[in-house]
This record gives structure tokens, sequence and C-alpha cells, in this order.
């Protein structure tokens, strides 16, 4: 039997007086975003793609610089991929901007421009999953469409003392589908921002929620029993593998050396700096640069740093070496092109 048949789906208790709880606290207490000036698909969908993984405080900018450049689907539909990859230099998760190029050359194309209206047809389009498409469908249509996610499941563990790990896709399920059968009509959107607020701003992680300030304290089990620290439960976390790589900071003629990375996997085709794996030292460093040819100078002091990504850290040393001849195995970048042109991901920005 797969564990999809074989799952129990929990109770969930008092989730029925959530929306009468939470939409008079939203509306009084929502925070001022951009991206809550209207619900125009095409806004709500571009802050919900940049606010995955990352912090609405972040993303401001990112949203506002975005949408002064490409103020429409056929606008960015007709982006150059390196201009939009500059834009989102700093947001991380670079598939994230493809994707979001890919399905706007997509609704010009089968939609003739105009964002899709039917759940199945956004839930089909590139990097759009289930939350994305909730959330979209619940806030700009109206749908009965619960958006699902860590802050999401964490409230409702916590609500309900729910003791099963709440990260596992069938109880993400569970949970979507509990939450659809009591969306308040023609107030979807603001359901679903209330529960997305509940979570970014009162309900939060660890031992820090404020329970006081909570407008579902009055039947929240956690805080009932006082195990709020105890809840959300969920599954093992994969153990993070670390890589130790060298970074080589190239320099000639005061340009700095990039190189592109491969199309797939990590990082995927964006500009970094020429690196290996493993730690050299200084006299392996200068042995592997005049390897590529460039006639280098001893190096300067070396520089650490680290940056983790989701199942893998690098632990880094950078060599600044000066060159005496470039190699046309790299593009040499002036510093301003680096500023304006190449997007560096962060892991490789902490050098500059």
């Amino acid at each position: 039997m797969s564990n999809h048949s074989s799952f129990e789906v929990p109770s969930f208790p008092h989730l029925d007086l959530l929306p009468e709880a939470l939409l008079p606290w939203y509306r009084e207490h929502a925070r001022d975003l951009p991206w809550r000036a209207d619900r125009e698909p095409y806004h709500v969908w571009i802050s919900e793609i940049m606010l995955q993984q990352t912090r609405a405080e972040a993303v401001r900018g990112y949203y506002y610089r975005f949408l002064s450049e490409f103020p429409s689907i056929s606008a960015l539909a007709g982006a150059e991929e390196t201009r939009l990859l500059k834009l989102w230099e700093g947001l991380g998760y670079y598939n994230r901007v493809r994707n979001l190029h890919k399905t706007a050359k997509l609704i010009l194309v089968d939609y003739g421009g105009v964002f899709p209206r039917q759940y199945e047809q956004v839930r089909t389009l590139p990097g759009i999953g289930d939350y994305t498409a909730g959330a979209i469908c619940s806030i700009c249509f109206e749908m009965p469409i619960a958006a699902v996610d860590g802050n999401v499941l964490r409230c409702i563990s916590r609500i309900g003392e729910i003791g099963r790990p709440m990260d596992a896709p069938p109880m993400k399920r569970a949970v979507a589908a509990a939450l659809c059968a009591i969306y308040p009509p023609g107030q979807c959107g603001d359901f679903t921002q209330s529960l997305m607020e509940l979570g970014a701003t009162v309900c939060l992680a660890g031992a820090k929620p404020r329970c006081e300030s909570c407008p579902a304290k009055g039947f929240c089990g956690a805080r009932a029993s006082g195990r709020q620290a105890t809840f959300p439960k969920l599954s093992p976390k994969r153990t993070r593998k670390v890589e130790n790589r060298t970074v080589f900071l190239l320099e000639w003629e005061g340009k700095l050396a990039l190189c592109r990375r491969p199309e797939t996997g990590l990082l995927a085709g964006l500009w970094q700096f020429p690196n290996v794996l493993g730690s050299l030292s200084a006299q392996e460093a200068l042995a592997q640069a005049f390897a590529w040819g460039l006639s280098p100078i001893a190096p300067e002091q070396a520089l650490c740093r680290s940056h983790v990504f989701t199942h893998l850290e690098w632990r880094m040393t950078a060599y600044r070496i000066r060159c005496g001849q470039p190699s046309s195995a790299f593009i040499w970048a002036a510093p301003l092109e680096l500023r304006q042109i190449y997007a560096l991901p962060t892991a490789f920005r902490q050098f500059l």
C-alpha cells in the first residue's frame, strides 16, 4: 500500500474558528506591503515568486525595481536573460527568475498576454507550485484555494497541537483541503493573506511566538498547554554536505576574471570567479594560475568565507592574484561591469 493511500488524515481542532478570528485582525494589523496595493495577477505572481525563501523586507526593493523595468507580462517576455539575472542578483534561487521569463513568454503565446484565470491553468505554469497557485487564485480571483507554506503549517499545528510531521506532502495536502473547506465566500484573498500574516508576524518559529497579540489565542491548543516551542513537528533534516573550495580573484589591468558555471546543477549558467574543489595553499594556487597561462604574481593574503545552500555548505579560501597577461578562458570584467551587467551569486559577491 502506498504512503498516500495509507495516510490517516488528522482532525484539525478549531479550524472553523479561524475566519471569524483572523479577518478583522488582518484588516486592522496587515503590514503595508507594495504587492498588496492591488490584486493584479502579474504583480501578485512576481511578488509570490520573490517571496519564496526570502523575507518580505528584503523583497521590497527588488519588487519596485523589477516592476519599474518590466511593468507587464509582455515587457518581461521580451527581456534579456542577462538583465533579469542582474536584477535578481542577491535574491538567490535563480531558477525562479528563469521560470518567470519562461512563463511570461508562454502566457504571451498561449493566453494572449493575459494571466490565466483557471486554477488548473495557473498550476501548470513553469515555476508555479501548489502554494503559489493557491495564493494567486485566492488573492486575485477570489477562489477558495489555500496557499499552504511552512508559516501556515506552523500555525495550524500549534492551534490543533498536531503531533505528526507537518512537512510531509500528505499532511500538506490534508491541511490545504481542510482550509479550503472553511474559506469565507467573497473574502478568499483576505483570508489567505491573514494566514500568511499570522505566520509571518505573530506565530513565529521556535520559542518566539507573540501569543498575547494573536487573534487565535483563545482557541490555540499549544498556547493553552504552554508547548508552543514544541510545534510544529517536522521530518528529520538531511545532513548538509560541506565542500572546501579555492576561489581565484584574478586581476589584470584593473579587471577581474569571470567564467560561467555549467548550464545544469547548482547556480546553473551564472557567472562566478574561477574556483576549484579543495583548499589550496598559496603555492598551489599560484601553480593553478600558471596552468591557466596567466603569468601570475605572488598571491595576496587569503580571504576565508562560507556560504550555505539548502543541502550544501561551501567553505571558501580566496586568493587575489595579479596577472601579467589575460587568458581567453575567462571574461575580464571592469568594476562598473560587475555592478551593472554581470550577475554574481551571493557566494561570490562577498569577495568584492
